[in-house]
């Protein structure tokens, strides 16, 4: 659903966040709550008390984007958080995951390859 580059950061929010926060709300809550740039072009994401609804929003080419999910069975399963955190970052993969239903607690991402180090060249 998302190609974004590496150097665009995903973050959620920890807490329930009232679904009819608009734009204006939801930009409040990034700058004040986590001292975020909403301009910078990162996605910030906001889940319902009830776990059903995900906002995401964004800065676009001079204008705001929000993308707004309502699943109609089940509930957004979201990542392990450490305590006292207000957000947690994720990646465009595990953001997708979360859109899409998944336990991202669940699954198990295999180690990155790295090329083996060449000695006495």
């Amino acid at each position: 659903m998302f190609a974004l580059p590496a150097s665009v950061r995903v973050v959620l929010a920890v807490e329930p966040v009232d679904m009819r926060k608009s734009i204006d709300g939801l930009m409040a809550l990034v700058r004040t709550a986590w001292g975020e740039d909403v301009y910078s072009g990162h996605l910030f994401a906001f889940v319902s008390r009830r776990g059903d609804r995900i906002k995401v929003l964004t800065w676009s080419r001079g204008g705001f984007v929000l993308l707004y999910k309502r699943l109609e069975a089940g509930r957004f399963r979201l990542p392990p958080v450490d305590a006292g955190a207000q957000a947690v970052t994720l990646d465009a993969t595990q953001l997708a995951m979360l859109l899409d239903g998944i336990d991202v607690a669940q699954v198990r991402r295999q180690p990155a390859w790295t090329p083996p180090v060449r000695t006495g060249t």
